[in-house]
């Protein structure tokens, strides 16, 4: 009935398949043997190679959660509505959307702008005109935009994500934040406009010991795309912690741009040693600003509410030429590569708590025109942009949204030199899914449409120029439905209320 052949080929699978069997039944004992003598696990001791599929389904849990059963806006940190508007933005397509708002505009601390009703006309919309920062220190900085890119290293960003932010921003007209991880080739080979952070380990400004060095500080200040200094007490994500570059993203050339050891993790002091109060840190913007020439700066997160009293207060006493030329205000919401879960989570009070009151203090202490505050911390929509401008700031900065900008999936490896977009690995083979020729215009395109629609916003409120926004033009909304208008809002707030 078969042939010879046939039979052959019949007996040949037959013995293939046993063995394939067997080998599967011999793998199976293996791991019940494993998972009945091991004492860490009690499911997989209790329920052997069945209670491996339980690890197996939490790992992938996030990834279907991102993909099949969150809703729009539901996803944390950030949800699909804000990572699809970014992504819009940055392909350069119309962001216009059918139908209705899909935001549901009764949640407690919803911000409602409150339109005028007799906006200015198309031709005397609101554009952005560009604003001085440090008018005292030799190399004021002219600053053309509002949004900017926020502080990311070189380490916890790879060599292409770097490129591109810079090529990116240069083509939209803003400014790049090194980080505190010193400043690369990259960061220079787009063109922009680059504002040096010092972090607390002095990287890339550090001597052989570790302490600021004033012939590498003018070194950095030489570079004519440098135009600010940002000396960084706090992160949002971890204050009272120092950065953390884990060893595997410690590179050869990350560690010679950062002056450090190859291969070995890089942990910054939880503060700068030499500063000990804010009578030593006005010494050390003075110091810095001195030496550099440029307009220096700091970034820290708010805490103790009279802390930024007490700050204000000694510069007027000092008297304002001392004062930081800008203070960049950093949320508790804010992102990073790699922090403790503790200060991540409870650590640091919110941008939209922590802006108004600085921002309220600044005003007066007098210091309006000679302190400039920027916003950052999970703010990457026109709406949050526009909050922050109407909140007191003068410039907002955003890290994430940019980095949605180069494809960022939100896949929360970032600290572990697996990112699959190519964005935070150093893996060769990983890099290679970012096309620097294709990703900066992506970040040009965000940073460009970004500023266009808070400059909607800012039309549709009456005003010609967005940084004009005030409290007052913000109604935010209450537990009960209805919404108050913000400077209503601020307990702290002393002043003419607009009517």
């Amino acid at each position: 009935m078969f042939s010879e052949f046939t039979v052959n080929v019949l007996e040949a699978l037959a013995l293939f398949f046993i063995l394939i069997v067997g080998i599967g039944a011999a793998a199976v004992l293996a791991l019940f043997i494993i998972d009945r003598s091991q004492g860490r696990d009690a499911v997989r001791r209790n329920f052997p190679v069945i209670g491996r599929f339980r690890h197996l389904f939490t790992g992938l849990g996030e990834f279907f959660r991102q993909y099949f059963f969150a809703m729009d806006r539901e996803e944390m940190p950030f949800n699909r509505a804000q990572s699809d508007w970014v992504d819009r933005a940055a392909e350069g397509k119309g962001n216009t959307v059918a139908f209705g708002s899909t935001r549901s505009l009764g949640v407690p601390g919803t911000p409602i702008f409150v339109n005028a009703a007799f906006p200015p006309l198309d031709e005397q919309a609101a554009k952005t005109a560009a604003l001085v920062i440090g008018p005292g220190a030799r190399k004021p900085y002219f600053a053309p935009s509002f949004y900017n890119i926020s502080g990311m290293s070189f380490g916890a960003l790879s060599k292409p994500a770097v490129e591109a932010l810079s090529r990116g921003a240069k083509d939209a007209g803003i400014w790049m934040n090194t980080g505190e991880g010193g400043l690369s080739p990259w960061h220079l080979e787009g063109g922009c406009d680059i504002v040096f952070q010092i972090g607390t380990a002095k990287y890339g400004v550090r001597d052989a010991e570790g302490r600021l060095s004033d012939n590498k500080l003018k070194e950095v200040a030489d570079h004519p795309q440098v135009k600010m200094m940002e000396i960084k007490l706090a992160q949002g994500a971890k204050p009272g912690k120092g950065g953390i570059l884990p060893g595997a993203k410690v590179t050869a050339e990350i560690a010679q741009v950062r002056g450090i050891p190859a291969g070995q993790a890089s942990i910054s002091p939880n503060r700068h040693v030499e500063v000990d109060d804010w009578g030593d840190l006005l010494d050390l913007i003075s110091h810095v600003r001195e030496v550099t020439g440029l307009p220096v700066g700091i970034k820290t997160v708010m805490g103790e509410e009279g802390a930024f009293s007490d700050f204000f207060a000694l510069i007027n006493k000092r008297g304002a030429e001392c004062a930081p030329d800008f203070i960049t205000i950093d949320g508790g919401e804010g992102g990073t590569g790699a922090a403790p879960m503790p200060l991540i989570d409870l650590v640091g009070v919110s941008i939209r708590e922590a802006l108004p009151h600085v921002a309220t203090l600044r005003d007066r202490a007098g210091l309006k025109d000679r302190i400039r505050l920027i916003a950052s911390g999970k703010l990457v929509g026109p709406g949050d942009v526009a909050w922050a401008l109407a909140a007191g700031a003068d410039f907002v900065t955003s890290a994430r949204g940019f980095m949605f900008s180069l494809g960022c999936i939100q896949a929360l490896k970032c600290n572990r030199n697996t990112c699959p977009t190519g964005i935070t690995t150093h893996d060769p083979h990983l890099q290679k899914g970012l096309v620097v020729a294709e990703k900066w215009k992506r970040v040009s395109n965000f940073a460009t449409g970004m500023i266009k629609e808070v400059e909607t916003i800012a039309h549709s409120v009456g005003v010609t120029e967005p940084r004009q926004m005030r409290p007052h033009h913000v109604r935010i909304v209450q537990p009960d439905g209805t919404s108050v208008r913000m400077d209503r809002l601020l307990a702290f707030y002393k002043g003419p209320t607009p009517s």
